[in-house]
């Protein structure tokens, strides 16, 4: 059940952003307008962890947050998801962005998503805090990624 979790979540973010990267591609587009899709991924895990935190006993809780696999999460996600920013960022160009930084940290938060949903599949830590730890920070070394790029990538 944890790893179906783990991948669900992933899916969400990377559908709650690719949905908003047409609307970001266009200069009209308020990206507060965009926000409410992408807080369900971040719900999910927030609801996964107070869930733990009540199930599990607090001396387990260190060994939860660290896991065995953290360094190589914190590697393989941004590794996974260089191809599909930069396919993204790409894609991105063709439009007429306003706020291309906003546009490229969307296309970092999908191109997470969808790395983070790979590795899911093969990480053996399945608890809701060690993904919201170190998934969350995997993907926002994409997100950042995604923002500096696109200021250079995405202009009209």
């Amino acid at each position: 059940m944890a790893v179906a979790f783990k991948i669900v979540v992933a899916i969400a973010l990377a559908v709650s952003s690719l949905s908003a990267l047409p609307a970001l591609s266009r200069p009209e587009t308020e990206p507060r307008d965009l926000l409410p899709p992408l807080i369900v991924a971040p719900a999910l895990i927030a609801m996964a962890v107070l869930a733990e935190l009540i199930a599990m006993p607090a001396s387990t809780w260190s060994a939860r947050l660290v896991g065995t696999n953290s360094l190589v999460c914190l590697s393989f996600i941004p590794l996974i998801g260089i191809g599909p920013l930069a396919l993204l960022l790409l894609a991105l160009r063709y439009g007429a962005s306003s706020h291309p930084a906003v546009s490229g940290a969307a296309a970092g938060l999908a191109a997470g998503g969808i790395a983070a949903a790979f590795y899911a599949s093969h990480c053996t830590d399945d608890s809701p805090l060690f993904v919201a730890t170190w998934y969350t920070m995997a993907v926002a070394i994409l997100a950042i990624a995604g923002a500096f790029a696109a200021r250079r990538v995405i202009h009209w």
